[in-house]
């Protein structure tokens, strides 16, 4: 997809972040002088999603917020986000999420639903810098051309989440939750991907990494389709942030464990794992420039995780549809999605965000942003290669390893974005990443969503 294209069609779609109806009258200022929203607010985005890794996203978002009398603002007292995509890579979503800290008394509970279909879901193999990636093994215009899917499966995922949060003392909060993941795995089905496309268009019919990694026993006969995990976690917090989204200062702070349930073939799969995430937030110009980073962890603990588990980013609170671990746009902007696979990883984002100026439209308050940043990640916890790695029936098989790489070394990429939020709370991002080493990607990456990264 033409990436002018796509940025045309932004600007088209931001009529659409207009409010629809307000159930209140806006309250005119507050005791600052600052203008604020009352009421509910409902923002509205079709056509306006895109990332390198997925392609062009066409459907609709719908954001509800309910600022009430206004005396919270910019912070709120609900908010529902609704969501129903596809995009031209086969990726299909449907998400239902609920957010308050006043529907129970004194808690905050995130509720979420979420459905994805991913035809061309990617995967690079095992450990970082470990897993060779060859470029000209997707490219139909090399020699070297096997299939532009050779890095891809088919994997579908189901996620139901419900969390809770409850005060100790202070900023220091206790959360506990529970929830279903569900991943259905297969090879790549490359007769429905090749219906209705030209010769030239057409897949081969070929063995992709993921059917070698299963025949070479990499991938085990158990883990190789997905499976269904409930789970269950618990940890602790600290928030000090006066407000959810592109807060100007504070701390958010968590550490928590979660255990993944298994059963059937899959019951020597029970694993727990713990997370640790860092956020921090300066106000360097007072309503103008901030300074955020965030940093954070997750390991194995105890028991086996299965491979597609590991391409998952545990979370409290979820407020996006997939957190990758790690690569892509909702992890480390720039490196491939789930390029680094392993059983434990760590991670870190610096983003320098100014605020450019503000303006009014109808009701509705907006400001536009420029945001450079800086995204790494790292193995911690290598996952166990149990399979051959060698085969010499197969001449390609030991260009996917590189068994003296370090595995250890930052996967890093730097880039900027543009962000233009409505009510402080809805923002529409665009994000342009570059990695540092070529191994990390097949080029700049570019990604349109919806909210700040952290």
């Amino acid at each position: 997809m033409n990436r002018t294209n796509t940025l045309r069609r932004l600007s088209l779609a931001l009529p659409f972040l207009l409010l629809l109806s307000p159930l209140h009258p806006v309250q005119a200022q507050d005791n600052s002088g600052k203008r604020v929203r009352t009421g509910w607010s409902l923002g509205a985005l079709p056509d306006v999603a895109y990332e390198t890794d997925l392609g062009f996203k066409y459907g609709a978002i719908v954001n509800l917020f309910n600022y009430g009398d206004g005396s919270i603002y910019p912070n709120y007292y609900h908010t529902i986000y609704a969501e129903a995509a596809r995009t031209t890579t086969n990726y299909n979503l449907f998400r239902l999420n609920y957010d308050s800290k006043y529907l129970i008394p004194n808690h905050r509970l995130n509720v979420d639903l979420t459905y994805t279909t991913d035809q061309l879901f990617d995967f690079y193999g095992f450990n970082g810098f470990e897993a060779v990636i060859h470029p000209e093994w997707t490219d139909p215009n090399d020699a070297a051309y096997i299939s532009r899917a050779f890095y891809k499966l088919h994997g579908n995922m189901f996620r139901f989440a419900a969390d809770l949060q409850g005060n100790i003392y202070g900023n220091v909060f206790w959360n506990a939750g529970l929830g279903i993941l569900d991943y259905r795995i297969s090879s790549v089905d490359t007769e429905r991907l090749n219906r209705r496309k030209d010769d030239d268009e057409r897949l081969p019919d070929t063995a992709l990494l993921y059917d070698r990694y299963v025949s070479h026993g990499l991938i085990s006969q158990a883990e190789k389709d997905g499976g269904f995990h409930p789970y269950l976690h618990a940890g602790i917090s600290y928030d000090s942030r006066d407000r959810l989204q592109n807060p100007p200062h504070g701390i958010y702070a968590d550490a928590f464990l979660s255990w993944f349930g298994a059963f059937g073939k899959l019951k020597d799969y029970n694993h727990l794992t713990a997370n640790i995430t860092w956020r921090q937030y300066f106000s360097l110009v007072p309503d103008r420039l901030t300074l955020a980073y965030r940093l954070g962890s997750q390991l194995s603990l105890a028991g086996r995780t299965p491979f597609y588990l590991n391409t998952y980013l545990n979370q409290l609170f979820l407020q996006r549809v997939t957190y990758e671990g790690l690569g892509g746009g909702n992890s480390v902007r720039g490196l491939l999605r789930h390029r680094i696979n392993a059983d434990g990883f760590a991670f870190a984002n610096v983003e320098l965000r100014l605020r450019l100026f503000d303006f009014h439209l109808g009701k509705e308050n907006f400001y536009v942003g420029l945001t450079p940043f800086m995204d790494a990640g790292m193995v911690l916890q290598e996952h166990a290669l149990d399979g051959s790695l060698y085969d010499d029936t197969d001449p390609l098989w030991q260009q996917n390893f590189d068994l003296l790489a370090d595995l250890h070394s930052l996967h890093l990429a730097a880039g900027i974005g543009l962000k233009v939020a409505m009510n402080e709370n809805f923002v529409l991002s665009v994000d342009w990443a570059h990695a540092i080493d070529p191994q990390d990607a097949f080029g700049n990456s570019l990604y349109i969503k919806v909210g700040y990264l952290f």
